[in-house]
């Protein structure tokens, strides 16, 4: 229902500077991939969807329309842009200080009846914002030959939520009401995407899932495999030596990409649907994902974390499932390094939450997905009073799932023994709602696509037995979704 003329100078009066405007639509006949394809298929624009434990899809995808405002955090310099003109240019102390204060911007009241997410800033926080928070991590040591920033958010100000469930859409604008006839303009907004949503989509070419697969794409690595295999001894020596419990090293695997990103995420949603798949077009560059692990998740400051470590892939049928799963659990190496993630997680978790109220919820729990499976525990904790979501980033980015145990020395292992600067991947992937929630999930199984190449990293956690040949060979396995989907994104066109 949209909202009365009244009611919106009211909340205006109250000294609201921004106000959601939202108009609910059938919209049975559509997709969220069809409205992102109507509505926002421009630069700075972004597509969330779900499936929930593997299985079932999210009840809600959200359609980023293009945002007209956009933030860039390359090491201490942040840039914001609106219309695509500079009009900020700074130098800071602490990039995750200005992403709070620049998002007190926006006092935007909770409207009743909205999807809990109607808004905020989306995009990513690199795996390198660590050194933001650590002192002794402050300078990455490696080159950075993708350049893409630390930081980028997207001020999210009119966005389209897909009910999967009930077939209906809220289309939401956020209107500033100082503007001139501001209720009648939002107005106008919400008319104008009502008439794109009823025009027919362009065309595009169809995915052919009966082809014969194609090989595997020839990769470029930032390691040789002796090189990685090397890397993997030196941990072990550090383990040895009591150093370190764990370290989880990774590399960048690259490719000539020619093909459309979105249909490298059509693709992708085929083939490895999880909780957190994302499309971004941020204009010199994209980021396709298909995550299945949460990074930091706060919702009316309860926190949550999900470590997953400990993998096999799926069976051919049922019995097969099971007997993985039976094998998967009584995996020593793999049940030791689950358990190892779960006091990380607490830990990390603890850091930010009231005294008492870390609990362990799941314990390593079974989740499939459509090419693997894994073992999943679940904690969460009471944010505390006078903190923020963004406290909780900084106590967990980056997942212990992503860099090891203890932490920060395995960080400074890492910047040792990895030839380049990571980047997005390891990183955190979602929003920072207005009514002060945040949804992130880490970035694995995500390519970053820029100047027509493609870059997928993936790693593995190195213990005290961990053997070099096949741990190279996991991270080739990881990659495996990644470079189907390639393949099938690549087809050339028939006829």
């Amino acid at each position: 229902m949209l909202m009365n003329r009244e009611e919106f100078l009211r909340l205006a009066a109250e000294g609201y500077n921004r106000i959601p405007l939202a108009r609910e639509t059938l919209a049975d006949f559509d997709t969220p991939l069809s409205i992102y394809l109507k509505l926002a298929d421009q630069p700075n624009s972004y597509l969330l969807e779900s499936v929930q434990g593997g299985e079932k899809w999210g009840r809600y995808s959200i359609i980023g329309l293009p945002c007209r405002t956009v933030m860039r955090v390359h090491g201490h310099h942040v840039s914001v842009t609106h219309d695509g003109v500079e009009i900020e240019s700074l130098d800071v102390e602490d990039p995750l200080d200005f992403v709070e204060t620049f998002k007190a911007r926006y006092n935007v009241p909770t409207i009743a009846g909205l999807p809990r997410f109607n808004g905020g800033l989306v995009g990513y926080f690199g795996y390198d914002c660590v050194r933001y928070v650590e002192k002794r991590l402050a300078n990455c040591p490696n080159p950075d030959p993708l350049g893409v920033p630390d930081i980028l958010l997207m001020v999210s100000d009119a966005v389209v939520v897909f009910d999967n469930l009930a077939g209906k859409m809220h289309a939401i604008v956020l209107v500033d009401p100082a503007q001139q006839d501001a209720y009648a303009r939002g107005v106008a907004q919400l008319d104008e995407l009502k008439h794109k949503l009823r025009q027919p989509i362009t065309p595009r070419r169809g995915l052919d899932l009966d082809r014969p697969p194609a090989a595997d794409p020839v990769f470029r690595s930032s390691f040789t495999q002796d090189d990685y295999e090397a890397a993997v001894d030196t941990i072990k020596q550090y383990i040895l030596a009591g150093d370190v419990m764990q370290v989880v090293p990774s590399q960048r695997m690259s490719i000539d990409f020619k093909a459309a990103p979105i249909d490298l995420y059509r693709a992708l949603r085929c083939f490895n649907p999880t909780p957190y798949m994302y499309f971004f077009n941020f204009g010199d560059f994209h980021v396709v994902g298909s995550s299945p692990e949460v990074l930091v998740r706060v919702e009316d400051n309860l926190i949550t974390v999900r470590p997953i470590a400990g993998t096999r892939p799926r069976g051919a049928t049922e019995e097969a499932d099971l007997a993985l799963e039976e094998d998967l659990l009584s995996d020593h190496k793999e049940i030791a390094e689950h358990l190892m993630l779960i006091d990380l997680g607490r830990n990390d978790v603890g850091r930010v939450s009231e005294i008492g109220t870390v609990k362990l919820t799941e314990k390593m729990v079974i989740e499939r997905y459509s090419n693997v499976m894994h073992i999943v525990s679940n904690v969460t904790g009471q944010l505390k009073n006078g903190l923020t979501a963004m406290d909780a980033l900084r106590a967990i980015l980056p997942a212990g799932t992503l860099s090891g145990a203890p932490k920060i020395r395995a960080m400074e292992i890492i910047d040792e023994l990895e030839p380049v600067k990571r980047g997005v991947y390891g990183g955190a992937v979602g929003y920072l709602a207005w009514n002060g929630n945040m949804d992130t999930a880490i970035a694995i199984r995500t390519a970053v696509i820029k100047n027509g190449e493609l870059h997928v990293q993936a790693g593995g956690g190195i213990v005290a037995d961990s053997v070099p040949v096949l741990e190279w060979e996991e991270t080739l396995n990881k990659r495996r979704a990644m470079f189907r989907a390639v393949a099938l994104a690549s087809q050339p066109a028939e006829g």
